[in-house]
């Protein structure tokens, strides 16, 4: 925590000779200069302090343009989330983070560094005497494909302390998690991408809940019936 002008004006007077011709009186010349004194290194502490801050990308602003210089960023996967100030953190922390991966957690992982909340669907083969009538035919290239389930639109809202001035108050976009997800993934393989299905899939679990009410549960004033 950094000092104030204050407590640097008292430790400077704390260095002060003993005698009549350094007074420590509030109002002397003397005093005003040790103030006008302390201002100046209470500024210096709190840009110490401050520059822990920046040393972090996930916190970063001052020093935020350094991160990206050193990562090579913004790079052919920057998209409409980047031109805020969180997408451009979430971005330098993924770049970080990032360092290969083949598991369904991995890429979760460097989505959700980039702000995306997602699911990931793989596809098993049909094989007879394991699928069932009606199961997809999921053959041939399907065996090396995996889809990303993300919400059908992710948003940036503009946060104080976390935005900067003359940002939209919203910002939105899904075109970075396409770009750095495909970038990543396995050379082999084939990405689908799915739009809505998280809530798709929380609409159907309700209707579903609701059926299962209104058919199977008892009320409780009847279990005594």
């Amino acid at each position: 925590m950094a000092r104030t002008a204050d407590d640097y004006k008292q430790l400077l007077k704390s260095l002060l000779p003993p005698g009549e011709a350094f007074p420590r009186d509030v109002g002397t010349n003397l005093d005003d200069l040790l103030a006008a004194l302390a201002e100046e290194w209470a500024r210096i502490d709190a840009r110490g302090d401050q520059l822990i801050v920046d040393g972090l990308p996930a916190t970063s602003s001052e020093l935020l343009s350094d991160w990206e210089r050193v990562l090579g960023l913004p790079d052919k996967c920057a998209g409409t989330l980047e031109t805020t100030m969180q997408g451009r953190r979430n971005a330098a922390v993924s770049k970080l983070t990032s360092t290969g991966g083949q598991s369904k957690a991995y890429f979760i992982a460097v989505a959700k560094a980039l702000g995306y909340e997602i699911t990931i669907s793989e596809f098993r083969p049909f094989r007879a005497g394991l699928s069932q009538a009606g199961d997809p035919l999921t053959n041939g290239d399907w065996v090396y494909t995996w889809r990303v389930n993300a919400p059908e639109t992710t948003i940036i809202d503009f946060r104080a302390g976390r935005s900067s001035a003359g940002e939209p108050l919203r910002t939105w976009g899904n075109d970075t998690l396409e770009c750095k997800i495909n970038q990543l993934k396995p050379a082999h393989t084939i990405t689908l991408f799915g739009y809505g299905a998280l809530e798709a899939e929380d609409q159907f679990m309700a209707a579903d809940r609701l059926f299962f009410a209104a058919n199977y549960v008892i009320p409780g004033d009847l279990e005594t019936l």
